[in-house]
């Protein structure tokens, strides 16, 4: 029981990691993916857009089904009494359309239109009515009429405005005729291979010229998540790398439990031997039993794995703007948690089975000596232990430094190996060290302090199973909280304003200052009232930037706003330099404005749709005569409380920006939306790593369970004896207590400060390449993880306690 229940959560645990990874590429497949979910390949623009010659071409190629080339443009349409602009796309064709109808039907016609649901009750836009949707581009207004309503897209590229879905004639009516795709989408006829196909595709003039590439959906996520972390694909590494901990931490723990049983029956084996049991005969006999216990264990461990990753997916796509979560069970999950169950029991089984015939039946019978510095065992254990740290460390805080998964991964799990072989030499002193606070127990107090020491080597075991559960749950929470702020940080440099509003600017293209500004600060503090909002700043155009023969508004912040609107914290505006968007070049910027010029340092910032901008203090020679106290931006901050905020928030907030102002609602842009977006995203991936966590508390306290009990009987008659000498049963059920505290407490506050640092250093080198790491520590959670494991120390010694204090002195004393 106590093996199999071991084997049962280690398999659980691997196979639940695996459906991680199976099921994150699912979820980012329905939510970056969504727009070609239903495709075999796609075809995507490197640069310019596709057009409709490169369309006919592929819909020629032998082996090509239904083919849909996707063309999607900005349209603006009045509700409320405000402007609203979308995003208008054509319609696929059937078994190529990715929008989902919650109500109504798709268009029809070219004057019917569906609009995503979430727009449309936040505009009291029903089905049956008229909308008249007017080109960005020009005159071009079309009355349609209301068919459907759309499931909202969980695309992060799509959501930050209203989805709206037509038919192409509609579409290029609005688009003036011009046909401009971002994308051609495919399916491949019954029998055609997607590979062949691709290469097919690939070698076609018309795509050869115009520099696009043929990816299958998959390849496109992955590329789409790669491109998003630097140009590298972070995900599967991480994952892989919570596969690879699992696989470790789930053979530590059966390792230990098995061990300690083989170990306990060491005596009965070789009386087998001695009455006539060949050496391979009792060998076989523990593999056999192994085996059986292991793929028994291992059915149970997938099944526990797959219902608990159902249920964990099933409440995360319950969950508001979270339907993408999807569940995916891959076949490896299955067959790689039976193999590593049933491997991993024989593998832990046969080293104690071999160590237990490896000597005579009659020196077997005799208690063998612990690993301890007098001997050559734990001479041995020193010395690995202390070269899997020597080489361990270093690699380690190698991989962490330069962001180098494999090498940081390899390095913490030597180092700590190096450990669990150094913990016979040192976990038994630092228990009996701690164990001085036990002494006003009296008696029982100071006898579970010296067992500690008189078998350091049951001590360490029974501290081992603890100590790994521990470290990985720490690592994981250390890891998860380290990695989110990396993932916030790198956001707050992609997007540092959450909303702007910006006056149109006209005569920039003459080199003309601008008309006086209309922004005022009345109309400022109006924002600021509204709720959601944390700050608002006006920002004044105070000269104009040349960039590539156009002339650009630069605009001036003051620098104590800067610290409050801009959410990149690392960002401070400093005196004359400029602030340029991503993909500027990093060269002296000279600013004209009124009369006066100014040459300053270009600092090209990671920020996407980002206007230049100097500080106010910079500004002040061009805005030499000029009136302040208005402006022509305004900057909205949503503060630190927008990670509570969903999407449906933000663009209410949006909204009464735009009627605050008076202003269309399209005038209010920003990255709010899309980064709360991602933030969901990053949401539900973390929500499933944590859940992680779970499993392997349970382990460890199945692992305590498991070797506290077996420790306890091992000391049958150790404790009749002190029954026969005086000790009162409370005495010893306080005494054993008191060691299960010890033990646990040592191992716990070990575990938990090995696992913050594994944590840190792990988040560093799986996301130091493309952020900085810094340790984040969940202090609460950490106290919570040590006050169970106490707690759990405490409990697991309730049973044998119970059981050894209700042992009569006499009947302990006769058992063999």
């Amino acid at each position: 029981m106590a093996v199999g229940l071991a084997v049962m959560l280690a398999v659980a645990f691997l196979s639940t990691t695996l459906m991680v990874n199976a099921s994150t590429s699912a979820s980012l497949g329905a939510s970056l993916g969504e727009a070609y979910k239903n495709a075999d390949l796609v075809v995507v623009p490197n640069g310019d857009d596709l057009d409709q010659s490169v369309l006919d071409a592929v819909a020629g190629t032998a082996g090509v089904g239904s083919t849909y080339g996707s063309q999607r443009i900005p349209a603006a349409f009045t509700a409320k009494g405000e402007e609203v602009v979308g995003l208008v796309r054509n319609l696929a064709p059937e078994g190529l359309e990715s929008a989902v109808l919650t109500e109504g039907t798709y268009p029809g016609s070219p004057s019917d239109i569906a609009i995503d649901a979430t727009t449309a009750q936040r505009l009291g836009i029903k089905t049956g009515d008229t909308m008249a949707l007017r080109a960005m581009d020009g005159p071009t207004t079309v009355s349609l009429r209301v068919t459907g309503l759309l499931r909202p897209s969980a695309d992060p590229f799509s959501a930050a405005l209203p989805q709206l879905l037509a038919l192409s004639p509609t579409v290029g009516t609005l688009a003036a005729g011009e046909t401009t795709l971002d994308s051609i989408q495919l399916t491949a006829l019954p029998g055609t291979n997607a590979d062949q196909l691709k290469e097919s595709l690939t070698s076609i003039a018309a795509i050869g010229q115009s520099g696009a590439t043929v990816r299958t959906a998959d390849e496109q996520v992955t590329y789409q998540v790669a491109s998003m972390t630097g140009g590298q694909d972070q995900l599967t590494g991480i994952l892989l790398a919570f596969a690879a901990v699992a696989l470790v931490v789930s053979g530590l723990v059966v390792s230990n439990t098995f061990a300690v049983l083989v170990a306990q029956r060491t005596r009965e084996l070789a009386l087998l031997r001695c009455l006539g049991a060949a050496r391979n005969q009792v060998r076989n006999s523990v593999l056999a039993e192994a085996l059986v216990v292991g793929f028994a264990a291992s059915v149970l461990g997938v099944l526990a794995g797959t219902g608990l990753m159902a249920g964990l997916v099933s409440w995360a796509a319950a969950q508001p703007d979270r339907q993408f979560a999807t569940l995916a069970v891959p076949p490896s999950a299955i067959i790689v948690g039976l193999l590593a169950g049933v491997l991993l029991t024989v593998a832990a089984a046969y080293v104690p089975a071999r160590a237990a015939t490896a000597v005579a039946p009659l020196a077997a019978l005799r208690p063998a000596d612990d690993a301890s510095l007098a001997n050559t065992k734990g001479k041995l254990r020193l010395v690995l232990g202390l070269v899997a740290l020597v080489v361990g460390v270093p690699l380690l805080v190698i991989g962490a430094v330069q962001g180098q998964l494999v090498i940081g991964f390899g390095g913490g799990l030597l180092s700590f190996l190096g450990v669990l072989m150094c913990s016979t030499l040192f976990i038994p002193r630092l228990v009996s060290l701690v164990g001085k606070l036990a002494a006003p127990a009296g008696v029982p107090g100071r006898l579970a302090a010296l067992n500690s020491v008189r078998n350091p080597g049951r001590t360490s075991v029974t501290a081992a199973a603890l100590l790994i559960g521990v470290t990985l749950v720490t690592l994981m929470m250390t890891g998860a909280a380290s990695s989110r702020t990396a993932f916030d940080q790198m956001l707050a440099k992609n997007y540092p304003v959450d909303l702007a509003v910006s006056l149109p600017t006209t005569a920039a293209s003459e080199g003309a200052e601008p008309a006086a500004p209309a922004l005022t600060v009345a109309q400022r503090d109006v924002v600021r009232a509204i709720s959601g909002v944390s700050e608002a700043e006006l920002l004044p155009i105070v000269g104009r930037l040349d960039v590539d023969g156009a002339s650009t508004p630069v605009y001036a912040i003051p620098a104590a706003s800067a610290a409050t609107l801009l959410r990149d914290q690392s960002l401070a505006v400093e005196p004359g330099k400029i602030y340029l968007p991503e993909d500027s070049a990093a060269r002296p910027a000279t600013v004209k404005g009124g009369t006066a010029t100014l040459d300053l340092d270009a600092v090209v910032l990671e920020a996407r749709g980002l206007p230049p901008f100097i500080s106010m203090e910079t500004a002040q020679p061009l805005l030499a005569g000029t009136a302040t106290g208005a402006g022509d931006a305004l900057w909205i901050s949503l503060g630190e409380s927008d990670k509570k905020l969903s999407g449906d928030d933000v663009r209410e907030i949006q909204s009464s920006v735009a009627q605050a102002l008076g202003m269309p609602e399209s005038a209010v842009n920003g990255a709010a939306l899309e980064r709360v977006t991602f933030n969901e995203i990053i949401d539900v991936l973390l929500l499933v790593v944590t859940a992680l966590l779970a499993v392997a508390v349970v382990i460890a306290l199945i692992g305590v369970a498991n070797t506290l009990s077996l420790s306890v009987l091992e000391r049958t008659r150790e404790n009749s004896l002190l029954r026969a000498l005086g000790l009162t049963r409370g005495q010893l059920r306080t005494m054993l207590a008191l060691e299960a505290v010890l033990v646990a407490g040592v191992a716990a506050l070990i575990g938990a400060a090995l696992g913050s640092m594994y944590g840190w250093l792990g988040a560093m080198s799986a996301l130091g390449s493309v952020a900085t790491v810094a340790p984040s520590i969940p202090w609460l959670q950490l106290l919570a993880v040590l006050g169970v494991a106490v707690v759990a120390g405490l409990l697991a010694s309730v049973v044998p306690a119970r059981r050894a204090a209700r042992l009569s002195p006499v009947e302990g004393l006769a058992t063999a």
